[in-house]
């Protein structure tokens, strides 16, 4: 029993003022209250146990809890590595078939590079001759000799211009499908684009067979102007677009001498 109530008990028990039924009564309250204290000391360490356990398990959780999240952000940042690398990875293989498609095209293309090359290269050597010859003419006072070779420098010069333009719009082609793709977009002229990559579609496709022919006719709307795009993304799918046309295409020889006519208009991309 408490000290404190064994003190009151035995109080209770010598004291002379209190008769027999009194005593009975005050120390069974007594006894009551040492009963109701002791089960709540007992209730009281039971409740004290049962924190510091608890306080133990969170403390164990929480320290499972920041290993756990130390190695969540552990593998975020591998994880975020391993993305970059996979998209590098990616970009360098779309840039490695691209200029493996290229490699393919190159050998074919520069040899149709070199006929509109040797047009301009031959028209330039007969306007010089005729240049010197109209010289000759101006010395001789023949002015009527000399405007009919003015007349054709002229046309050379024409055939010239028309036959620069045709090799560099191959070599603009060529340079624009390897041109890694920054994704972003630029006002372009769509117009000039497709024409250069349907000239790139098809001198690609004579490099692989020197048998094949196409009469190509366009019918582009120049009221278009620029539009704002990525021109290599444009351009791929416009070379695989046409590509695919000349496969598709029929073969059976036709009258004039072209296997296949392919008539392309950038109403396709309005």
């Amino acid at each position: 029993m408490n000290q404190d109530l064994q003190t009151i008990l035995d109080f209770i028990e010598t004291s002379e003022h209190l008769i027999t039924e009194e005593k009975m009564v005050l120390i069974k309250a007594v006894k009551d209250a040492d009963k109701a204290l002791m089960i709540s000391e007992f209730k009281l360490e039971r409740t004290e146990k049962v924190k510091r356990t608890t306080a133990i398990l969170l403390e164990e959780t929480i320290e499972e809890l920041e290993k756990k999240q130390k190695s969540i952000a552990e593998a975020n940042v591998a994880l975020s590595k391993s993305l970059e690398d996979l998209k590098a990875a990616q970009a360098q293989l779309i840039q490695s078939e691209k200029m493996a498609s290229l490699g393919e095209l190159t050998a074919g293309i520069a040899h149709e590079i070199q006929n509109p090359l040797n047009f301009v290269n031959n028209f330039s050597e007969v306007s010089k001759e005729l240049l010197e010859e109209m010289q000759e003419e101006l010395d001789a006072g023949n002015l009527e000799d000399v405007k009919e070779i003015a007349n054709d420098v002229i046309q050379n010069l024409e055939k010239i211009n028309h036959h620069g333009k045709r090799a560099d719009g191959i070599v603009k082609g060529m340079l624009q499908h390897s041109r890694k793709n920054t994704g972003e977009k630029e006002f372009t002229d769509i117009n000039s684009l497709v024409d250069e990559y349907l000239r790139l579609a098809y001198h690609g496709l004579r490099a692989k067979d020197k048998s094949f022919n196409a009469t190509l006719e366009t019918d582009f709307d120049d009221s278009i102007g620029k539009i704002e795009i990525v021109p290599q993304d444009i351009g791929r799918v416009v070379l695989n677009l046409i590509t695919n046309a000349f496969y598709a295409a029929p073969l059976a020889p036709r009258k004039g001498g072209s296997k296949t006519l392919i008539m392309f208009t950038n109403q396709q991309f309005g």
